[in-house]
């Protein structure tokens, strides 16, 4: 997204997103990069442009931007005007989401190396910007899509928690040996959205009965505290899953912090209290349903927040 639309939206102005499309898709973008929730932010616009909720069935899920090469210049379609004038609500959200973003460089969606913390020339924001960025990013989903645990702020003042960076990730089977497609377990937490681990095919949601489960285990490396999660399965709902931490690699050693039930794209988890482990398994217990009357889930990406 180039630097003049971004401080229009700033100004509260759209002109330059083209149509009410490509402004919700804007938003989204900027959500997106610090980890928001977009929808109680393109709510917002829509009640002030056109005193009306949301289109519905409108996607929210994080969508990259799109890259314009050098030279070339982005269509322009003017904004409609008119109706009734704009709260400052939605203004003030943007600019704290853009202000976040500077401080929480990175935040979710950054490559695997940029989960630091911020240099030292870096802007960062003021406590009272951190609590309604962190408000926002907690708001219920536009859409309704389940929410796997409540969300809590989990750590105090000046102890921000970070991207980490697993040291490894393997496929997991419910007898604690390897388990589905374990060669492609390393592509869920490469940075990469666009690669995935995906499970085996099933003939039904419960693993055609042959297993209780399967999943994806992660390790840190050394004890870590965990914060939170956001993990980005594939775009069919229905797959139900857990998420436990412990010290040792075994199922009956890692007890469940989170869960979630009829999940699909995007899911933000945050921790009712930090987690203390070094092991971290992604859990599935149902799976959701493939184009060809299969089952089958995956994982594009897992970030993994907290404190070493």
């Amino acid at each position: 997204m180039r630097e003049p639309v971004i401080l229009d939206i700033e100004g509260d102005d759209y002109s330059a997103c083209g149509g009410e499309f490509e402004v919700r898709g804007h938003i989204r973008v900027l959500a997106a990069t610090v980890g928001a929730d977009p929808g109680p932010l393109i709510a917002a616009y829509d009640s002030a442009r056109r005193g009306g909720p949301a289109l519905a069935g409108e996607v929210t899920e994080p969508i990259p931007p799109v890259r314009v090469p050098p030279g070339r210049s982005e269509p322009v379609t003017p904004a409609a005007t008119g109706g009734r004038r704009r709260r400052p609500a939605l203004v003030v959200a943007l600019g704290v989401v853009l202000v976040a973003g500077l401080g929480v460089a990175g935040y979710l969606l950054a490559d695997p190396g940029g989960g630091g913390a911020p240099s030292a020339g870096a802007p960062t924001a003021t406590a009272s910007q951190a609590g309604r960025a962190t408000r926002a990013a907690s708001a219920p989903s536009a859409t309704g899509s389940p929410q796997a645990a409540p969300a809590s702020a989990s750590t105090a003042a000046g102890a921000r928690p970070r991207r980490l960076t697993p040291v490894s990730a393997t496929a997991f089977g419910s007898a604690g040996g390897p388990g589905d497609n374990s060669d492609l377990a390393r592509l869920a937490i490469d940075g990469n959205p666009a690669t995935a681990w995906h499970t085996d095919w099933y003939s039904t949601a419960r693993f055609g009965n042959l297993y209780p489960g399967t999943g994806l285990l992660v390790d840190m490396g050394r004890r870590a505290t965990l914060t939170g999660a956001a993990i980005r399965l594939g775009r069919a709902h229905g797959a139900s899953f857990q998420l436990r931490a412990g010290a040792t690699p075994a199922l009956a050693s890692l007890r469940p912090v989170a869960r979630a039930s009829g999940a699909g794209g995007m899911v933000r988890l945050r921790f009712t209290r930090p987690v203390r482990g070094r092991y971290l398994l992604l859990w599935f217990t149902r799976l959701p349903p493939g184009p060809t009357g299969n089952f089958q889930a995956s994982v594009y990406q897992l970030v993994l927040m907290g404190r070493t």
